[in-house]
C-alpha cells in the first residue's frame, strides 16, 4: 500500500481507504484502541530502523546520542 505522492489535497492515500474499509465493519472501542497501538508501533518501528541507519551512515554513536540528549537546550 504505497501513497500517491501526486495525490491532491481532496484524495485518500492508499492508507486512509484501507482504515476506512477496516471501520466499515464497525469495530469496538477495544479493537480502535488496538489498531492505534498497532499503528502506532508500526510507524514508531519505521522512524527507529531510518534513524539507527542514518547514525550509521554519519559514524554517530549512542554516546554522541547521549551527550546530545543530555546538553541544556
Amino acid at each position: 500500500m504505497e501513497q500517491d505522492k501526486t495525490n491532491s489535497g481532496n484524495s485518500l492515500s492508499s492508507l486512509q481507504l484501507e482504515l476506512l474499509k477496516i471501520y466499515s465493519f464497525e469495530p469496538t472501542e477495544e479493537e480502535i484502541k488496538d489498531i492505534q497501538q498497532m499503528l502506532g508501533r508500526y510507524f514508531g518501528d519505521k522512524l527507529t530502523t531510518k534513524v539507527e541507519q542514518a547514525a550509521k551512515q554519519k559514524n554517530i554513536t549512542e554516546q554522541d546520542l547521549d551527550q546530545w540528549l543530555d546538553e541544556e537546550a
